[in-house]
């Protein structure tokens, strides 16, 4: 992980971790040409104990960093950003081993009472190494999707049975296994309103290559109606078809829409869905969120504009003219939006769109601005930084507040170069102090003069270091000199 591991004051702990990492590094210039088919597939059962075991005791660590937190440990001030910056995994899995935890690591009560796991047989068989994170994952959704009227009992029951069927079987057989558990602990199939709105979830997936992404919904029965009631409507065939120059929306198609629309009901519904949510985007009913209307907010260059622009007019007049192309411009949520979507989402609604010069990054255009204010200030910084600019974090600019560089009560100014994104989380660093975070401004000169930098603190970095976020420009971590700006 790293190549000078932090020294460890406990000799007993730093004595098994470095036994540890001594039989590793043994066996891994130990020759498995020498052996047989059958010893290479004892050899595997081994390392699987092992590395079955391991998480086991990972997450007993991680409960006990929970429980023991102290805000000036680290320089950041959550345990999700800790573990995501010190092991280098995403927050995703930092947030699910510390779920994870809560479920399989032994806890301490404010009383000092050593309290056992919820799930003892899963976490004992995980942490002897018979079972794996796989048949863990079964046993914890198995017992989530219990209703309500399973009492505490019972559930034990039924989670040391899944445990002790977990030791034998493949985590696809022990699927098949909770599933008959569940039938039989629930066979009239009866849920309560509380089971049904544990289980609601909206999950936006990334972006793929395409741009695309897989959504996952678990809808309750009063989403469900709503959508039944606008698909009725808005999927209906020859209705919304993009395809058409005059898309039909308010009246009912007549036979030749219909029978040109070649569209398959999923991706009817997908449009209808669309244009919904672009149909209540243009309303303004959904108020202001950070100081912002609720609405699309995009960024480009001129040149891109201009590109894309020329483009559109040839395709309007020259059917064999390429499509509006470009490079994809970047929403205020932080997804990547084509050059072509683009100019026809400006056609629906008054939407924000900053432009700036590309060689500069001066601000040349603030759509629907008159004068520079809040709201254009705001644009500015959604451009400019994407999202949030603490170092390493992905918070989208929707979800961040803007920050004053210098604090507004040293004499800080409102202007729109001296503001930045930052998120809520990181924004409670900040301050001016040397136990703080504070933000500056790289320097002209500066390979990337004008974005904002953040001073660790003291006991974060003795030598108080700037370092500035590349999550938003993506591209920038190929460059060579990426490294300087996040010192290790």
């Amino acid at each position: 992980m790293h190549s000078t591991p932090a020294p460890i004051a406990d000799p007993v702990m730093d004595a098994a971790l470095s036994m540890l990492e001594a039989g590793l590094a043994q066996l891994r210039s130990a020759r498995s040409e020498v052996l047989s088919n059958p010893e290479r597939l004892a050899v595997l059962q081994r390392l699987e104990t092992v590395a079955r075991a391991l998480p086991g005791v990972g997450l007993q660590v991680v409960a006990q960093l929970h429980e023991q937190w102290g805000s000036t440990d680290f320089g950041t001030n959550n345990l999700i950003d800790t573990l995501a910056d010190g092991l280098r995994i995403s927050p995703a899995e930092a947030r699910a081993r510390w779920r994870a935890a809560d479920d399989l690591a032994w806890h301490t009560a404010h009383t000092g009472q050593v309290l056992e796991p919820p799930l003892p047989a899963t976490a004992a068989a995980q942490c002897e190494g018979v079972i794996g994170a796989a048949h863990v994952k079964v046993i914890r959704e198995a017992l989530h999707h219990l209703p309500a009227t399973v009492d505490a009992g019972t559930t034990a029951q039924a989670e040391a049975e899944l445990a002790r069927h977990a030791r034998m079987l493949r985590p696809d057989q022990l699927r098949k296994a909770a599933d008959r558990l569940e039938a039989l602990l629930n066979p009239d199939g009866n849920f309560s309103d509380l089971d049904r709105a544990r289980r609601r979830s909206l999950r936006v997936g990334r972006q793929g290559p395409d741009l695309m992404s897989v959504c996952t919904l678990v809808a309750d029965p009063e989403l469900r109606a709503y959508l039944e009631a606008t698909l009725a409507k808005g999927a209906k065939p020859g209705v919304g078809n993009p395809e058409d120059a005059t898309p039909c929306l308010d009246d009912d198609p007549d036979a030749e829409v219909v029978q040109r629309d070649r569209r398959t009901p999923e991706q009817r519904q997908h449009d209808a869905l669309k244009a919904v949510l672009r149909d209540t985007l243009a309303s303004g009913r959904l108020g202001q969120h950070r100081g912002l209307p609720v609405t699309v907010i995009v960024s480009t260059t001129l040149t891109e504009l201009e590109a894309a622009g020329r483009e559109a007019v040839a395709e309007s007049t020259d059917a064999d003219a390429p499509l509006a192309s470009g490079i994809p411009v970047v929403t205020g949520g932080g997804s990547l939006l084509p050059m072509r979507d683009l100019l026809r989402l400006a056609a629906h609604a008054r939407h924000y769109l900053a432009v700036f010069d590309n060689d500069s990054g001066r601000p040349l255009y603030l759509g629907r601005s008159k004068r520079l204010g809040t709201v254009d200030q705001r644009i500015v910084l959604h451009a400019r930084d994407i999202g949030c600019t603490f170092p390493g974090c992905g918070k989208p600019g929707y979800l961040c507040q803007a920050h004053h560089r210098t604090e507004w009560f040293t004499g800080g100014r409102t202007d729109a170069d001296q503001l930045t994104l930052v998120c809520e989380t990181h924004h409670q660093l900040a301050g001016i102090t040397d136990t703080d975070w504070s933000a500056g401004v790289a320097p002209p000169g500066h390979r990337r003069a004008g974005r904002t930098q953040w001073i660790p603190p003291g006991q974060y970095d003795r030598r108080r270091r700037p370092r500035m976020n590349h999550f938003h420009h993506p591209g920038e971590y190929l460059t060579p000199d990426a490294a300087a700006d996040t010192p290790t």
